[in-house]
């Protein structure tokens, strides 16, 4: 029961527990307990909301941040990793192979607040050797969603 819930709520975080335990064929209070032992697992770690901002009026811009670091001894990445993930304005931090270690998602109002901590926070880190930053220019998919699915026609085909 336990791979099945997760890979419902994953896709749909919103469904209500009657549905769930319809779904998995147990009953409301088997769920809600599941549930209850995954977050205190910390296997479900949050409920999200995937938003289309590019559908709104407020301004975002998101940037993908490659940093190469010189990991730390007896800590490799994870004490930079940390310092970088506390920052409020990353949204994500990962440990990445090639050459570079580290991939930091930023998401800001403006180029300029983006390029503010690159090289007012993040380029001043004693561990930060280099960064390479890339700005998302349009979102097609994000977390199995695709954002604007491509119509079908439904009109009829009339041939003479």
């Amino acid at each position: 029961m336990r791979e099945e819930l997760l890979a419902i709520i994953e896709k749909n975080s919103r469904i209500d527990f009657q549905e769930l335990a319809v779904l998995l064929g147990a009953s409301e209070e088997e769920v809600l307990n599941e549930l209850t032992a995954l977050e205190k697992e910390g296997i479900i770690c949050g409920y999200h909301t995937l938003i289309n901002w590019e559908k709104t009026s407020i301004e975002k811009v998101t940037a993908l941040i490659e940093v190469k670091v010189t990991p730390q001894r007896g800590q490799g990445f994870d004490k930079i990793a940390e310092r970088l993930y506390n920052y409020p304005e990353v949204r994500a931090v990962y440990l990445i192979s090639g050459g570079y270690d580290l991939l930091i998602t930023l998401e800001e109002k403006s180029l300029k607040e983006i390029a503010g901590f690159v090289s007012d926070k993040l380029s001043t880190l004693e561990s930060v050797l280099s960064t390479a930053t890339h700005f998302v220019l349009k979102k097609y998919k994000d977390h199995g969603t695709i954002f604007n699915p491509k119509k079908e026609d439904e009109r009829e085909v009339i041939t003479p």
